[in-house]
């Protein structure tokens, strides 16, 4: 299994195009994604128009097995300077070693701290854990 990141300086994105990462990251995240656009919007924040930020890709040849959007904050010390938006492994690739390769490559490549988010009940929390994550915050957000 390779691993290719992604940056905005990145001028071939060969077959790991917007539509190739934000789609399979769209339908592999299950129940903890969101709408295709906002995936197009993170990707877009990472790669085009906010801060800056990377994908990290997993894959043999063209074939994408796992993704990460890591995005980066712009700020620093009080809040991390990149946060790991989204991840992804795909079904029948989990449980071979793809989705820790992934965030000890995506978390290696950041500069800075790096945050998630995860649900309590997300069965990759323990990975996250096992990399080196921490529960610091319970994190409670009001909407509008």
């Amino acid at each position: 299994m390779d691993i290719t990141i992604i940056e905005r300086s990145t001028q071939d994105h060969g077959a790991f195009t917007k539509e190739a990462v934000t789609g399979f990251l769209f339908k592999h995240l299950e129940q903890y994604g969101d709408p295709l656009a906002d995936i197009q919007k993170c990707y877009d924040y990472a790669m085009e128009t906010g801060p800056g930020g990377f994908v990290t890709v997993a894959h043999e040849g063209d074939q994408i097995y796992g993704a990460v959007i890591m995005n980066e904050t712009g700020m620093k010390d009080y809040i991390p300077e990149n946060i790991l938006v989204y991840i992804a492994v795909d079904a029948a690739a989990r449980g071979k070693g793809v989705g820790k390769k992934l965030m000890e490559a995506a978390c290696g490549n950041a500069k800075g701290a790096v945050a998630l988010h995860v649900e309590p009940d997300n069965p990759a929390k323990h990975l996250y854990e096992k990399v080196g994550f921490t529960n610091k915050y319970l994190e409670m957000r009001l909407a509008k």
